[in-house]
């Protein structure tokens, strides 16, 4: 009797393991999760839909859920990624992790800030800028362009975090499209020469500029945001807005369906339920982020991208890059 009731209760396992809730989805995040947490708990109590939430480290930021992705490709236990910035997403389409998806949410955003198959689909943008402390630099000797950190005015007084994960991996592969690998090179190089400091995060950017450990260095906007709300010693600027300049690198929140997915209709539920005004609304409060769909709600101190110079993506061209740049990435980082 006991190996009859034995038997019972590992196929009643089994069965719950071969069929997932319906009333479940499982999302990969990349977003700092003190941002994104609270907007899939509104999610769940709006829907009764339970979220499953896995985040991202800050060290590893981007790039830990992505091979956690990428090693499930033939057994995905997730529904739907959401990533800080589209580029993770483009590498997960290229090996055929994610699937389509368009609704009447996704005509929302504009064709810029989406794949052309809707493999991935953007919203809430963060943009990289230059973080600064007003006690050790003044604002009209701070550097304009990326380009100008080469200057020995600077030498030592200045961060990026580790180009291996995160945002800062997806502007040095921008950069890298942009001017081609022996200029990107040659620059990052130069930056290395002038005594940059590599950090663990662009959180530990903002930490050592609002200490006064560093003068400056580049962070995204919503740790800027974070930053000025902490200390009246820290602002920040868009860089590379000169006539000419290559622009603002501008980062949307991007998410993917992914294929096979075990509750693929409760993942498109939650992907129409962050395509929206209200999500938008609440990010742009909580972490400065910047809506992509027309007539969002905003706080007056949240900057809008009509003002700014974007730098011109190709989000495939950049994926690729990534890619293709990371050994030498590593190797830069170790020297």
């Amino acid at each position: 009797m006991k190996h009859l009731l034995a038997i019972i209760v590992l196929f009643m396992l089994l069965l719950t393991a071969c069929n997932p809730s319906p009333d479940e989805v499982t999302v990969y995040c990349t977003v700092d999760q003190v941002f994104s947490e609270p907007v899939l708990k509104d999610f769940e109590k709006e829907t009764g839909i339970k979220v499953k939430a896995v985040y991202d480290t800050e060290e590893t930021k981007s790039t830990g859920v992505m091979n956690r992705l990428i090693a499930e490709k033939d057994n995905p236990q997730c529904d739907v990624f959401w990533s800080g910035d589209p580029v993770r997403n483009s590498v997960l389409q290229s090996r055929d992790i994610t699937e389509p998806y368009q609704s009447e949410q996704t005509r929302l955003i504009p064709d810029h800030f989406k794949e052309k198959n809707n493999h991935w689909i953007g919203f809430s943008a963060r943009a990289r800028v230059l973080i600064y402390n007003k006690n050790l630099i003044a604002s009209d000797s701070l550097p304009q362009s990326v380009f100008d950190f080469t200057n020995p005015s600077y030498k030592g007084g200045f961060a990026i975090a580790n180009p291996l994960f995160g945002t800062t991996t997806f502007h040095m592969a921008a950069l890298f499209v942009a001017h081609g690998d022996a200029q990107a090179k040659q620059w990052m190089n130069d930056i290395k020469a002038n005594g940059v400091v590599v950090t663990a995060s662009n959180g530990d950017v903002k930490k050592q500029v609002m200490n006064g450990e560093l003068a400056f260095g580049l962070t995204d906007t919503d740790d800027a945001f974070e930053a000025k709300k902490e200390s009246d010693a820290v602002d920040y600027i868009f860089l590379d807005q000169q006539e000419n300049g290559i622009g603002t690198l501008i980062m949307p929140n991007a998410l993917s369906l992914i294929k096979g997915s075990p509750n693929s209709e409760n993942g498109k539920k939650l992907m129409d339920y962050l395509l929206t005004r209200e999500t938008e609304t609440k990010l742009a409060k909580s972490c400065a982020q910047m809506p992509l769909i027309k007539g969002t709600e905003v706080p007056e101190n949240v900057p809008s991208l009509d003002n700014i110079n974007p730098m011109k993506v190709d989000f495939k061209e950049t994926s690729d890059k990534l890619e293709a740049i990371q050994s030498w990435l590593k190797e830069w980082t170790l020297q």
